[in-house]
């Protein structure tokens, strides 16, 4: 056990496993179309948001220019590798079942120079009980922190050095193991591993270059199952898994930008075909701010296209949190300790109020608590992210931090629901506290102690707001909302591991990395330009694999690259959609199929029933199930005498014979092309795949001249 953790610990076999949801920590989604609290897909809403207040789908306008807003990322990207990172468990293998709970509590300790990290002594106000389940097929007494790491991952060294070298990024000569401190629970150790790989790189972008200001190898966090209250439970079959943190310079200046550049971020690792895939393989955390605010993490943004709308809310809140800074200011208030609160135990007022969530805080035993805020009336309804209000920002900070997660979570004077005698409750509240004519009060409910604290993470969050924008970490939620989910911590989290050596990078070791390289994806990508393959293509074939593929089989066929990246690209995916198993195909498997498409045995339209016959029978080469499917193509004779064989059986229209035509070139009508379109649809009925379809046509064409000239 780390002399720096000092957490207790209790396991406890399970005879059967109860399962748990999955859910993000917390959340609430504005809008009238929002689910209930009960019914909302993350959870319990953590705040009393308004559902009067349509969503609307278009952002207001803003001006990120005038604003300065600046953002950056980190991206943490999932490395295809055997075993875990610092041990050798196996990566990847997720499970639903657990063998064991393990019980923690986390406790911060000072850093090596004497100082407490804010994030840390903030977790440890929440008072948590951690529970991890474990199963005994993907963690080992490491991952409980009972033994030592082991080596570090080479595997994962060396795809972090075929990243770096991708971004232009310098090579450090050793890697050395940090440890970055958690006391949120998702690492039992209450730190995290970390090494940085390579620094000061860059990467082309809308024809500028964004820094990539370092990329680091780090073990990856546990998944969390359930959060109520005190009690906190996670699944450690993620626990240790290697990922690359690529840290980018603060360069990008609009929402749209933010998420083009996680795109391209995805595509370089992507490219190098050794990361993984899928859901949760790949997370964005965004660093935002604008002029006069403070850098807000925007936590756990799985897909690029949700950035936009994340990053534009986060810049319309920081703005709105500075104009409230200047009505604080303008109202007299220039320090924090400014900010004076009184608290008052209200039970017995709220004794009889018909509102169930009160009502179920007393009836199980809890109290409810008055705190009034001197000078602060009208604010707690100051607009920040569009359609939330500074109430919100309250209720995330007191649903964390206090662990009152029981909708409303905090009620004001001034938006008090309505309720049989609600004025008299009010009036009778506001004695009881001696509210003044500037004065608000905040209702908060649950257990006593939850709710002292409570109280007082009112008087800080008013506090802070004199100042402007905190800086938070905040998680992302549904609709581009963001909510608060922990301080932001700092550099005193960090200090060194004392259970990892050294770990040398040779230039040898860079010279070979560097010839396993692929090109790069926007060499790619404009290659692929060149052969006219429509843009969406090119990133499809870089994002799903298929780029390494089309690139050997023209390579090795000669065939054209517009043919390879359509079928490879576009049919392909179709396939995938109808549920064929194209995963089953490989360079090997394309590049046979091409082969007889170049040589004139199958068809083009054969590629994809040649596909679907070879992914359903892995087994079998292109030749085997061509014969297999039939597919081969018929000597030009025998399918021209398949065609004169065709009738005018099924026709609805008038076949106007009589008429005469210069030449077949002529059928331009829409008469003429009705006809020619109902022989070819029954002539590639019977001869998809056999026939070559520009000859059948041009063929039929000729016919329909004849008929025509009858």
């Amino acid at each position: 056990m780390s002399a720096r953790m000092k957490p207790t610990m209790q396991t406890r076999s399970l005879a059967s496993h109860a399962g748990g949801t999955a859910r993000l920590h917390g959340g609430f989604h504005p809008g009238a179309d929002a689910p209930s609290f009960e019914t909302h897909p993350t959870g319990r809403l953590c705040c009393n948001l308004m559902d009067r207040i349509p969503l609307r789908h278009m952002m207001e306008r803003f001006d990120y220019e005038a604003a300065g807003l600046i953002a950056g990322l980190e991206v943490h990207q999932q490395l295809l590798t055997e075993h875990k990172l610092f041990c050798r468990c196996p990566a990847g293998m997720y499970t639903t079942t657990h063998d064991g709970e393990m019980l923690r509590h986390m406790r911060p300790t000072l850093s090596e120079l004497g100082v407490y990290d804010g994030t840390a002594l903030m977790e440890f106000k929440t008072k948590k009980e951690i529970i991890y389940l474990l199963n005994h097929k993907n963690v080992c007494t490491y991952e409980m922190d009972d033994t030592p790491p082991f080596l570090v991952n080479q595997q994962a060294i060396d795809i972090a050095i075929e990243l770096c070298l991708t971004m232009n990024m310098d090579i450090i000569d050793e890697v050395h193991i940090a440890r970055k401190q958690y006391l949120d629970g998702s690492i039992p150790t209450g730190f995290q591993r970390t090494a940085i790989v390579g620094v000061n790189g860059w990467l082309p972008f809308k024809g500028r270059k964004i820094a990539i200001t370092h990329v680091s190898v780090e073990e990856d966090s546990c998944r969390e199952v359930s959060d109520r209250g005190h009690r906190i439970v996670w699944r450690t079959d993620r626990l240790g898994m290697p990922l690359t943190e690529t840290v980018t310079g603060p360069d990008l200046r609009t929402p749209e930008e933010v998420r083009d550049a996680i795109v391209l971020c995805g595509l370089v690792a992507r490219n190098t075909g050794r990361v993984r895939t899928g859901i949760g393989a790949s997370r964005q955390d965004i660093n935002v701010s604008v002029r006069g605010g403070s850098r807000v993490e925007i936590k756990g943004v799985p897909r690029a296209g949700y950035a936009v709308k994340l990053v534009h809310n986060e810049a319309i809140r920081q703005s709105n949190l500075l104009k409230l800074r200047d009505e604080m200011q303008a109202r007299g208030f220039r320090e924090t300790r400014q900010v004076r609160t009184y608290s008052s135990d209200v039970s017995d007022i709220f004794a009889h109020v018909e509102l169930e969530s009160i009502y179920r805080a007393l009836d199980s035993g809890g109290r409810v608590f008055a705190v009034r805020t001197e000078g602060v009336a009208g604010l707690a309804q100051w607009p920040t992210q569009p359609h939330t209000r500074f109430l919100d920002e309250l209720c995330g900070r007191i649903r964390v931090i206090a662990c009152l997660d029981q909708p409303p979570i905090v009620l004001s004077g001034e938006t008090m629901p309505e309720f049989p005698n609600r004025h008299k409750v009010i009036e009778r509240v506001r004695k009881r506290v001696r509210q003044g004519e500037n004065d608000d009060f905040f209702i908060v409910f649950g257990p006593e102690e939850d709710c002292r604290t409570a109280a007082e993470e009112i008087r800080i969050r008013f506090g802070e707001a004199i100042e402007g924008v905190p800086k938070e970490t905040r998680q992302a939620l549904f609709g581009g909302y963001t909510t608060f989910e922990r301080i932001l911590p700092g550099p005193d989290r960090m200090y060194p591991d004392t259970d990892s050596p050294a770990s040398r990078i040779t230039p040898e070791r860079v010279a070979a990395a560097r010839v396993r390289l692929r090109p790069a994806p926007w060499e790619r990508i404009a290659r692929y330009l060149s052969w006219r393959v429509p843009e969406e293509t090119a990133h499809y074939l870089l994002r799903r694999g298929g780029a390494e593929i089309v690139d050997a089989v023209v390579e090795r066929t000669g065939v054209d690259g517009l043919v390879a990246a359509i079928e490879i690209g576009q049919r392909a995916k179709a396939l995938a959609r109808q549920g064929i198993p194209v995963r089953n195909l490989d360079a090997a498997a394309w590049t046979g199929i091409f082969d007889l498409l170049a040589d004139g045995r199958i068809t083009r339209e054969a590629v994809p029933s040649l596909a679907t016959e070879m992914a359903n029978n892995p087994g079998l080469s292109a030749e085997e199930a061509c014969l297999a499917a039939g597919l081969s193509v018929l000597p030009k004779g025998e399918w021209m005498g398949q065609l004169n064989d065709i009738t005018w059986d099924g026709y609805r229209g008038r076949l106007d014979t009589g008429r005469t035509l210069e030449s077949p070139a002529t059928i331009k009508s829409d008469a003429d092309e009705k006809r020619l379109r109902f022989l070819a649809g029954k002539a590639m009925d019977r001869l998809r795949g056999k026939a070559p379809a520009r000859e059948v046509v041009d063929y039929l064409r000729q016919r329909l001249a004849r008929e025509v000239n009858q």
